[in-house]
């Protein structure tokens, strides 16, 4: 089977060789009755790529060793759902998974309805872009990324899944990080194509809905993945700032920019040629994100082992550079209106997308931080949370006060409507005010606390003197994903410098103080399952003598793995969530227990929810105009 699959990924690289070269030839010679061929050969490309993905998925159902993918990333205890996301588990299939999105993705936006109405020569180009994204991934996974290499002997058992994978975050995070990858791959080659083209119909506004969903995975992969750090590392923290954390929010900041400028092309035909750029731009950091994880040029602890693709990604990137700069130079520029001043609303997005631009800046900067300062010094170190949380922090705080200013200006200029900033001004003293008496004193904090109970109020003021924005849905979406990421930051904002944690060593029967609650370490309790051991210490929690819950962390030895891995426990509240590690057991049986509590954390989880959910309600019908 290792043979066919190859050769359907080989047969997908051909066909999508042949048919980029086909829409060149169409552009050169003029002839436009290629475009249905091309389509199918989309279609065949997707299948192929389908076929493959399926072959890997029986193997990994039925536990073929012979593959020697599945062989590293498979045992023969390895619950089945697990089992099913060692597809995405390892750099080979991730990258395959990768290519499975571009594909399918890809055939669905070209049947989208209004695609059809852009002009031959924008779809020659489109195809053209899209054939040579998806022949360098098949290149990829034919050559140095390839999940289909066979082992021989075929072994017995697996080398079976690293303890950390094995969450139910697996099973969402990487997917839904590739599905937005793939769906900002289909924009952007419609947006240099439209370019290039001199296309008169818009591409801002046939793909609104597209680029929606595309971020909404983007989002829901990032903070899915927050949560499976929150839950999996036994750390207590959600965002350590590291490369291969980073290399998601990236490319989420650029088309969050994005997001803002292309309002401003749609309601006042400006920024054409900015936009091009931010999608483009959004794309070639999606494959940056690949890089990082993949080349091995920054270390992380979760980062794939390099395999040989660094070279051949960064030669990728270098060229795919090359030709946005091309397009946007040789592309006809078309005709823009003059933006307003800043004292307006499109003045206030045009902030917010430099302030999200000027994240991702930092982010990308402090992340490869280790590789530009091997320039000068010969131990090169990287930067630690401290520089991002001094630097991002104060940004983000200013995005968030622009969405809570920014409802209340015109579109061309001055104040749309004073009793809003009014109600907004107030918001943000009295939520500062209200912080500070319940204990966050951090600066940053307190100012991140007050602009998102800000915006939060702001947000109910806009419905409450606009009535009819309640009948718009795309509205109630747009302004309910900023209820969601205000609640975001107010998380972020308590559960960061708010924090109360301490390390414990209890004989059993022993109570310890934690903030208001006391904890009892009760007994503990061994187990053994065919996958792991594993020893779990029975936590009591009172306050003020009335019983809050129990806590059971565990440490879980896993088979075919000898470091110990620690499994945390918490008692969830929408206040301060108690967190409990279990580091260790002396041979007396006294436990060593690392305790937390994590303020309004829980905010966090429901704010990135609510953002996704209402992105949903934002859709509107398209158009081309």
């Amino acid at each position: 089977m290792q043979l066919f699959a190859n050769l359907l990924l080989l047969i997908a690289l051909l066909v999508a060789l042949g048919a980029g070269a086909y829409a060149c030839l169409a552009l050169l010679t003029g002839k436009r009755s290629v475009l249905e061929l091309i389509d199918k050969a989309n279609i065949a490309i997707a299948g192929l790529v389908v076929g493959a993905s399926f072959i890997l998925t029986v193997a990994l159902v039925n536990r073929d060793y012979s593959f020697k993918y599945i062989y590293e990333y498979v045992d023969n205890t390895l619950p089945i759902f697990y089992t099913l996301t060692a597809f995405w588990a390892g750099a080979d299939g991730s990258l395959l998974f990768w290519m499975l999105s571009i594909a399918v993705m890809g055939v669905i936006f070209a049947k989208l309805p209004l695609f059809k109405e852009f002009s031959e020569k924008t779809r020659l180009y489109y195809w053209l872009f899209y054939m040579v994204v998806q022949a360098f991934f098949l290149l990829l996974l034919t050559s140095w990324s390839n999940p289909f290499m066979e082992l021989v002997p075929t072994p017995a058992d697996g080398r079976g899944m690293n303890p950390l994978l094995r969450n139910p975050g697996m099973i969402f995070h990487p997917p839904l990080l590739f599905l937005g990858y793939a769906g900002f791959t289909s924009t952007a080659a419609l947006a240099l194509a439209a370019y290039l083209s001199g296309e008169v119909k818009s591409w801002v506004s046939f793909s609104r809905n597209w680029n929606i969903l595309a971020w909404i995975f983007l989002t829901a992969g990032i903070v899915l993945g927050c949560w499976w750090s929150y839950m999996e590392l036994g750390w207590g923290g959600y965002w350590a700032w590291d490369p291969v954390e980073n290399a998601s929010l990236i490319p989420w900041l650029s088309a969050s920019a994005f997001m803002h400028t292309a309002i401003i092309q749609i309601k006042r035909k400006a920024l054409h040629r900015t936009n091009v750029f931010l999608m483009a731009l959004t794309l070639l950091l999606c494959i940056f994100a690949t890089y990082l994880v993949r080349s091995g040029v920054v270390q992380s602890l979760h980062a794939y082992g390099e395999n040989g693709v660094a070279l051949p990604l960064l030669l990728f990137q270098l060229s795919f550079l090359a030709m946005i700069v091309f397009v946007l130079v040789a592309g006809p520029r078309p005709e823009s209106r003059t933006l307003s001043g800043l004292n307006s609303r499109q003045g206030m997005l045009v902030i917010a997308a430099w302030a999200f631009l000027g994240l991702g800046l930092v982010v990308g900067l402090g992340t490869m931080w280790p590789v530009i300062s091997k320039m000068w010094s010969a131990n090169p170190i990287g930067l630690d949370a401290r520089f991002y949380n001094r630097v991002c922090l104060p940004l983000f705080s200013l995005i968030i006060l622009i969405f809570t200013v920014c409802p209340w200006y015109n579109w061309k200029e001055g104040i749309f409507d004073k009793r809003g900033l009014y109600l907004v001004g107030g918001a943000f003293i009295g939520g500062g005010a209200i912080s500070y008496a319940c204990g966050l004193h951090n600066p940053l904090g307190l100012i991140t606390s007050a602009a998102a109970i800000a915006s939060l109020v702001g947000i109910i003021g806009v419905f409450a003197f606009i009535p009819q924005l309640r009948k718009v849905r795309s509205m109630i979406g747009v302004y309910g994903l900023h209820f969601g990421m205000a609640l975001v930051f107010l998380g972020v904002a308590w559960s960061g410098p708010n924090k109360v944690e301490h390390e414990y060593v209890v004989k059993q029967g022993e109570s310890v103080q934690l903030g208001s609650y006391t904890m009892t370490f009760k007994k503990l309790a061994e187990g053994q399952t065919p996958e792991m051991a594993k020893i779990a210490a029975i936590v009591e929690v009172t306050q003020n003598g009335k019983p809050v819950g129990l806590l059971a962390p565990e440490r879980r030895l896993y088979r075919n793995f000898d470091q110990p891995f620690a499994e945390v426990s918490v008692i969830p509240s929408l206040g301060s969530e108690i967190y409990a590690t279990l580091l260790s057991v002396d041979a007396e049986g006294n436990a060593t227990l690392k305790m937390s509590l994590n303020p309004l954390i829980n905010w966090m989880w429901i704010g990135g929810t609510l953002m996704c959910l209402f992105g949903f309600m934002a859709f509107r019908k398209p158009k081309l105009t």
